[in-house]
């Protein structure tokens, strides 16, 4: 009887190269960074707010569950801003990061935390969605250069 897992291992030259460039297509990707914003920031808001349900344990116990969520955030936040920085600005990911923090912040305090958000919330809300367009409208005699170096997040040109 064949392993279960043998059919999924490449038999040749060509499929592990093939596998290892749509490897490199999906880091470079525009999507993936963001992908990885979006978990990240999961962990981050728990390890910021997911204590205030748990109030009547010691504050040297959620600060260190806390600092262990966050490392788990870090291990995402990074890759995701270092190959992110390939396609997009500092700027541009900064931006990105704050509606997603806030999109992700929005859904855990009415699911976890149980609070409502109000019209005020909205609107502050579609102000910062009104500063990523701002942040992504091109500038005249500025663009975008990248080296393209998806392990280096270097820059061989200038951001807009």
């Amino acid at each position: 009887m064949q392993h279960p897992f043998k059919a999924l291992e490449p038999n040749n030259r060509k499929s592990k190269i093939k596998t290892q460039k749509s490897v490199s297509s999906v880091l470079q990707s525009r999507w993936f960074p963001i992908l990885l914003l979006v978990a990240s920031n999961v962990f981050m808001t728990f390890a910021w707010y997911g204590h205030l349900k748990f109030k009547s344990k010691p504050l040297w116990l959620a600060i260190l569950v806390s600092w262990t969520i966050a490392f788990l955030e870090y291990c995402l936040m990074v890759p995701a801003n270092r190959w992110g920085y390939s396609v997009y600005s500092a700027t541009q990911l900064k931006i990105i990061q704050e509606v997603i923090t806030l999109t992700v912040f929005s859904g855990f305090v009415v699911v976890y935390l149980g609070e409502r958000i109000r019209w005020n919330h909205v609107a502050a809300f579609l102000c910062i969605i009104a500063a990523v367009a701002f942040t992504f409208v091109p500038t005249a005699g500025t663009t975008h250069q990248s080296s393209g170096a998806v392990q280096g997040g270097g820059s061989s040109g200038q951001r807009p």
